[in-house]
């Protein structure tokens, strides 16, 4: 299901929140009116200055600089800048199909029909039709009551033949805007659960991205201990034809099969590991951790964003679904002290009846067969243990935890951009040493290669020199992971991209 698609309902809520002020009554509204918090007073989320770009490795996937963009705007399809359409085409499948996603549209529709609800009940008059028709026989003791000096038996029974419609209008004034601050606290309640489905697509949208990065890590990982298992296998073998012939002892013998079983180990658990990555895939997308019809990932297919928006913190607040979903909840508990506060002060219900009465059909609807009656009332609590002002006290506790709970959203807000803008940088520079001890270790291997053509260097140096190159190559990959990982983390971090279309849907207050 697409969020546009729902968006439409949320759009009608709005619509007719702004009719009910038409119908309620022109008083004032009680409780404080909702201000959004000031924003950071920071320009900047780490002490020391964010530079202009990461460093570049040349030669090395993913390892171009990447520059920041300070005060761009997040791209609503982020995860489109690693250029992978298989990736794309993965997202939008779970976007289509995952529960937690149905969960959560779900969940804001109900919200939006209590507010609807909430709205019919509190800001329109009650309006209701009655019909009635009937006979009644009296017995000849209830024929006789009320008659002086009659006996019983002295008269027949009667009978009894009442005609009734009429329509019945109830309405209770909204003197001192309870029933206002209550809408007004659902309409926070609305936007909460909207915030909460934003940030349900975009934790969904960074889990595939982080996961298919991993999934390509771990296949390369895999071919690399292969190799590296292989170079071991065959270093053993040469060993063993040196023990029969006397150049060397058991004891290397024994060293030599240590170092290959513990090499051998680490294969079973990256080979499980990709299989749970790839379960864990087929889940994220909605379907059974048996599909086949995954596709696979691998790094070469995976391209590192090279331009990354950096909002400003002031702008973040803005931006970060848990924060603005912090933020309605605050709002919610404002508009809670309103409706306690008013639930002390007096309401004033109006009724009113009218419709015709009459014993028989013909004249049914004669003018003076009409009945109707109205009345109004005021119903002020006077006594109720102090029950009503600890409603209030409790309301304006809630707004102060409310409060709190916002100023931490914020500041994880905060923290999540500053550590991800850390590990972006450090993790070039990572990248780059990587990178390095992959190189030399790659001339290491060609060098010993000529070497043992020449016969320079006998099989064991050779074979160490190419155990050595794999080792450094994996150490390459785990780091160009990590800077792949910790730039979707960025964007993620940032709030993705959705408040451009959250932005023109959410319920304003009225």
């Amino acid at each position: 299901m697409k969020i546009q698609g729902f968006m439409q309902k949320i759009v009608s809520t709005k619509l007719l929140a702004l009719l009910f002020p038409a119908f309620g009554f022109l008083g004032c509204m009680v409780g404080p009116d909702f201000e959004s918090p000031e924003p950071p007073k920071t320009e900047k989320y780490t002490d020391n200055p964010l530079p202009e770009e990461t460093v570049a490795i040349a030669g090395v996937q993913g390892g171009a600089a990447q520059e920041f963009k300070v005060g761009e705007e997040i791209p609503e399809k982020w995860w489109e800048r690693f250029h992978s359409p298989e990736l794309n085409a993965l997202i939008e499948r779970g976007f289509e199909n995952n529960p937690n996603l149905r969960s959560a549209v779900a969940t804001l529709w109900v919200a939006e029909e209590d507010l609807r609800t909430l709205i019919g009940e509190t800001m329109y008059p009650a309006v209701g039709a009655n019909i009635y028709g009937g006979r009644e026989q009296l017995s000849s003791f209830e024929s006789l009551e009320g008659t002086p000096g009659t006996t019983q038996g002295d008269f027949p029974r009667q009978l009894l033949t009442m005609y009734n419609a009429n329509v019945d209008v109830a309405y209770v004034f909204d003197v001192f805007g309870g029933n206002r601050r209550a809408i007004e606290a659902l309409q926070a309640r609305v936007n909460y659960e909207l915030y909460e489905l934003e940030a349900t697509y975009l934790t969904l949208a960074g889990n595939i991205v982080t996961t298919a990065i991993r999934e390509a890590s771990l296949r390369e990982q895999i071919i690399a201990t292969k190799q590296i298992i292989k170079k071991e296998e065959k270093q053993l073998n040469i060993f063993k034809k040196q023990l029969k012939a006397g150049g060397i002892s058991t004891m290397e013998i024994l060293s030599q099969e240590t170092i290959l079983a513990q090499e051998r180990a680490t294969l079973p658990a990256l080979e499980n590991n990709l299989a749970l990555t790839r379960h864990a895939l087929a889940v994220l997308v909605g379907e059974y951790p048996g599909t086949d019809d995954l596709p696979e990932f691998h790094l070469k297919d995976i391209h590192l964003p090279e331009e990354l928006p950096v909002s400003l913190p002031s702008t973040l607040v803005r931006q970060r679904p848990d924060i603005r979903a912090a933020e309605a909840l605050l709002h919610q508990a404002s508009a809670q002290i309103g409706v306690a506060t008013a639930n002390m002060l007096p309401t004033f219900p109006i009724v009113g009846s009218y419709g015709p009465l009459s014993d028989t059909l013909s004249d049914f609807f004669a003018l003076n067969n009409i009945s109707w009656t109205w009345r109004a009332n005021i119903v002020q609590p006077i006594f109720n243990g102090g029950a009503l002002l600890a409603q209030r006290e409790a309301s304006i506790a809630a707004f102060e935890a409310a409060l709190a709970g916002y100023e931490s959203a914020v500041l994880i807000g905060l923290q999540n951009v500053a550590d991800s803008l850390s590990a972006v940088q450090f993790d070039a520079l990572t990248l780059q040493e990587s990178a390095a001890a992959e190189k030399a270790a790659k001339e290491t291997m060609n060098l010993m290669q000529r070497k043992f053509k020449a016969g320079a260097v006998n099989n064991v140096d050779l074979i160490l020199a190419e155990i050595l190159y794999e080792q450094t190559y994996i150490q390459r990959i785990l780091a160009q992971t990590a800077r792949y990982v910790d730039t979707a983390a960025l964007f993620q971090a940032l709030g993705g991209g959705w408040w451009q279309e959250i932005d023109d849907t959410e319920i304003e207050d009225d």
